[in-house]
């Protein structure tokens, strides 16, 4: 057993939990799932599995996470962080676990991996685009940045290293879900987008990976022509970069996410251009 602790946040998760949890057997020490409202089996779901619940009213995910490192006991030396549509595999398991050994006194202070995507009940090894995260770090160092969107783990020392192994985010409910996420998702979008322009900084410390992607981001994807770009980004995935050849699926996900999301991102940017409203948090997706 690795000396660590699993975080989870959740809202009316039934359906994913169960997978979730046992994916964390023999590894994780201690599971706490904090919960902001579940009317299913969540809490129920949990408790089965040994995990500690805790109840918190939903703001955004950053602010809920950090309420979790801040209030549920965390003693142990790593946390982990993942959501209840995700899946540790034996193989991460075991190379976090050595990691976490290697590296318990040094500067290495978080582990970050990728997703193998699951969509309409495939493996999406190609088109899609797998973004790496830390998921591991060393318990008081790590916290999440607070961003309407794509918030990611800051460490406030040491630096991050990369797994060779990836976790299962099989985020799939079905196609109302998915698309009513994306709706959520593309309004906190237009939100980062505006605060960027008004300033607030996009920088992230110690994570490369994530300081590059919102240098393309931001630097280079939004200075193309609106409504226009999320062609270019559609066949960039679906042709250079192989989505194609994971069959129906891959089109449909590459077309939904790189074409159709973001043209909503952009819509939500021009209605906002047009007619600006103050923001305010836009709830919890988790219905």
């Amino acid at each position: 057993m690795t000396d660590v602790t699993a975080v989870i946040l959740t809202k009316n998760e039934e359906k994913n939990l169960k997978d979730c949890l046992e994916s964390l057997k023999g590894f994780a020490k201690r599971t706490v799932v904090v919960d902001c409202g579940s009317e299913d089996g969540t809490c129920s779901i949990a408790e089965q599995y040994g995990a500690d619940v805790y109840f918190h009213p939903f703001e955004n995910y950053s602010k809920q996470f950090n309420w979790a490192l801040d209030n549920t006991d965390i003693t142990t030396k790593w946390t982990y962080r993942l959501d209840a549509d995700e899946r540790l595999t034996p193989a991460l398991k075991e190379e976090l676990a050595a990691l976490a050994l290697e590296h318990a006194d040094d500067d290495i202070n978080g582990f970050s991996t990728e997703a193998w995507l699951v969509f309409l009940g495939r493996v999406l090894k190609h088109g899609a685009a797998n973004k790496r995260r830390i998921v591991m770090f060393k318990t008081g160092i790590g916290r999440i940045e607070d961003r309407r969107m794509d918030e990611h783990t800051v460490l406030s020392e040491g630096k991050s290293i990369s797994c060779k192994e990836r976790f299962i985010h099989e985020d799939f409910k079905d196609m109302t879900h998915w698309m009513n996420k994306m709706n959520w998702y593309a309004t906190r979008e237009m939100q980062d987008y505006f605060e960027f322009k008004e300033g607030k900084s996009a920088e992230i410390e110690n994570d490369r990976y994530v300081a590059e992607t919102r240098r393309k981001k931001f630097g280079f994807y939004y200075k193309l022509p609106m409504f226009s770009r999320s062609w270019f980004l559609f066949v960039y995935y679906y042709i250079f970069k192989g989505g194609f050849l994971d069959g129906r699926p891959g089109y449909i996900f590459n077309y939904m996410y790189h074409r159709w999301y973001r043209n909503l991102v952009d819509t939500k940017i021009y209605e906002q251009m047009l007619n600006p409203k103050p923001f305010e948090e836009t709830g919890d997706l988790k219905q």
